[in-house]
């Protein structure tokens, strides 16, 4: 079993959302079984909170669910549960990397990493930006990217 964790700042719109996306690519696969997924953020102001109102309704919209989805905080022993942590910035890398230092077998990348030539290579912040529509295209695109990438690597079919 791979599992993913998708990281951002507060935990309630763009890691959610990775969470929801890459979550429905994994089951519309067939790939539940194979991996799983969830999010957190490196702070602690919206846990126990559902996904913000932008996010949520993008999610809608596309017949995503996000369903169960809380805000949580990203803990030291995340490294020692998850296969990949996915950050959505170079701030959320910075965090990780105060967190828990170390070298862990655990792959920690942005999620525009996994895309050839990015339009962005950080996922804007929608809470700060209002744009949860071009968060949504770059985050849909990432896990795209993302789950073919660990298709080809971990050899699933």
């Amino acid at each position: 079993m791979i599992r993913v964790l998708f990281v951002c700042l507060g935990n309630i719109c763009r890691s959610p959302m990775a969470e929801a996306i890459f979550r429905d690519l994994v089951n519309k696969e067939n790939l539940s079984h194979q991996i799983e997924v969830d999010s957190g953020g490196t702070g602690n102001w919206h846990v126990g909170k559902q996904p913000h109102e932008g996010t949520r309704t993008l999610l809608e919209r596309e017949k995503i669910s996000f369903e169960g989805m809380l805000g949580r905080q990203v803990a030291e022993d995340d490294w020692d549960d998850f296969d990949y942590i996915i950050a959505m910035d170079d701030q959320n890398l910075e965090d990780l990397g105060n967190i828990r230092k170390g070298n862990d077998s655990t792959v920690v990348r942005r999620l525009m990493d996994f895309v050839e030539n990015p339009a962005e290579a950080n996922v804007p912040d929608p809470y700060y930006t209002g744009n949860f529509e071009y968060t949504y295209q770059l985050v849909s695109a990432g896990c795209s990217h993302l789950l073919r990438y660990l298709k080809e690597k971990h050899q699933f079919n």
